[in-house]
């Protein structure tokens, strides 16, 4: 090994200790960037002189207008998780399902989906769901194992679904469309939840004392009641994301403006449904700006750590290492998708995110693979890491709520959905067309 090359190699394993220590992942970035630039400086392998471009690169990250859609799709999120109406839309679907074995399960399902398709967010819809559905499917005699791994893995649905965070964050990582990307991740998003649903209907089937019939008294509506009730609670929101998201697909907007949109709308539905409030709004804002700074933290650093690891040549040594893997592109693909997966267990997407995509994306490029591919695959790898035992984050933000069930039942009640994601993924990979499709018909207007 040539040179320094070795220093920044380093570098990258002082930087994985620095962050399994506990220190924030932003300042871990510019803290490593500080200390080994600084010791590459001294030995000539690094030109301070270079440090004068990173103002600029921080003021086009800021006139990226792109991640403004960050901001406007969390403020949406966080609308309807405080105003109550994600609340309102689980009790209504709920009630719709209720003559259904496995209605309750079931429902989670659909009401994980689409506020997967309305907050982006995975940490704030399982706490809620996990507030509001699990008491309920509990009462009523669910297995626990059934009722949380159904929380858990709907929940973490917001990481696939569009308008995903994981998905704008990956979009400015690699270098593709968001756009393209909330268009390449709709089938493979909805392939999971299909499949959860499948399975939810299945088992309860073959194991009835899985998901027992409701009680006569839990079913006192009619079907004109609950048919007024979903026309008032239910279409609203899902008006509101065909909108946003058709807005996207069909060029009339780009996600930036569509985000505006979804927020101001999310407000309006507040407003009609009378969950408006100052203390609402001033709590959403709040949520909305812990987040972004963030994001925004995070990729600040990242570009400081990446400039010092580029110059010590660890870029090139990371992509040749990656290109001569033996067997080409399916070599690539198992090596990182394992590396995905093991850092998705202890660390947060956005994390990710910042350290691996600078470290596969110049590879795959050589590679020659479909980027917008790629990152869905990186996304349903990274969702199956969020609910991997022992230690996913959606199982930690499911127990935060979850008091009365034991850790170990939380545990095994995401392993089948952790099977189904594999399943997925399997699915994606062997067959592109699942993410191309809709990409390439509105590309040309045509199927």
């Amino acid at each position: 090994m040539g040179n320094y090359e070795w220093l920044a190699l380093v570098m990258f394993a002082g930087f994985f200790f620095v962050i399994m220590s506990g220190y924030p992942v932003g300042y871990s970035f510019a803290a490593t960037a500080i200390l080994f630039g600084t010791i590459g400086f001294s030995v000539g392998a690094f030109n301070p002189m270079l440090l004068r471009m990173m103002p600029s690169r921080w003021f086009g990250t800021m006139s990226d207008f792109t991640l403004l859609a960050i901001p406007f799709f969390i403020y949406m999120g966080a609308v309807f998780e405080r105003s109550g109406l994600a609340e309102q839309l689980l009790e209504t679907i709920g009630k719709m399902m209720s003559g259904i074995r496995g209605g309750l399960a079931l429902a989670v399902v659909l009401v994980g989906t689409l506020l997967a398709a309305t907050t982006g967010v995975v940490a704030a819809t399982i706490i809620m769901l996990g507030m509001i559905a699990l008491p309920t499917m509990l009462k009523y005699g669910y297995d626990k194992k059934l009722a949380t791994g159904t929380i858990v893995a709907s929940g973490t649905l917001a990481q696939m679904i569009p308008p995903s965070l994981v998905l704008v964050v990956l979009s400015d990582q690699i270098g593709v469309s968001v756009g393209d990307l909330f268009l390449g991740s709709v089938i493979p998003g909805l392939l999971l939840a299909g499949l959860y649903a499948a399975y939810v209907l299945i088992i309860t089937r073959l194991k009835p004392e899985l998901a027992p019939d409701l009680p006569p008294e839990a079913l006192n509506f009619t079907r004109a009641e609950i048919t007024r009730e979903a026309l008032r609670v239910v279409l609203p929101p899902g008006a509101l994301i065909f909108f946003v998201l058709g807005s996207i697909f069909f060029g009339l907007a780009s996600p930036t403006e569509a985000g505006s949109i979804g927020a101001v709308g999310a407000i309006f539905l507040a407003w009609t449904n009378k969950r408006l409030s100052r203390k609402m709004i001033f709590d959403s804002a709040m949520a909305t700006a812990r987040v972004t700074a963030l994001v925004i933290t995070i990729l600040f650093s990242s570009s400081l750590f990446s400039l010092v690891f580029t110059e010590m040549g660890g870029k090139h040594i990371i992509t040749q290492f990656f290109t001569s893997i033996p067997g080409g592109i399916w070599g690539f693909l198992i090596v990182s998708n394992i590396a995905i997966f093991l850092m998705g267990i202890p660390l947060e997407f956005i994390e990710i995110s910042f350290i691996a995509m600078p470290i596969f994306v110049p590879a795959a490029q050589e590679l020659g693979i479909n980027m917008v591919w790629l990152a869905v695959v990186y996304a349903i790898n990274l969702q199956t890491a969020f609910i991997s035992p022992p230690v996913g984050f959606s199982l930690f933000y499911l127990q935060s709520t979850a008091k009365t069930v034991p850790t170990k039942d939380i545990h095994k009640g995401a392993l089948p959905f952790m099977v189904l994601q594999v399943v997925a993924l399997l699915i994606v990979i062997f067959f592109p067309q699942t993410v191309t499709w809709l990409i390439d018909m509105a590309a040309t207007g045509s199927p």
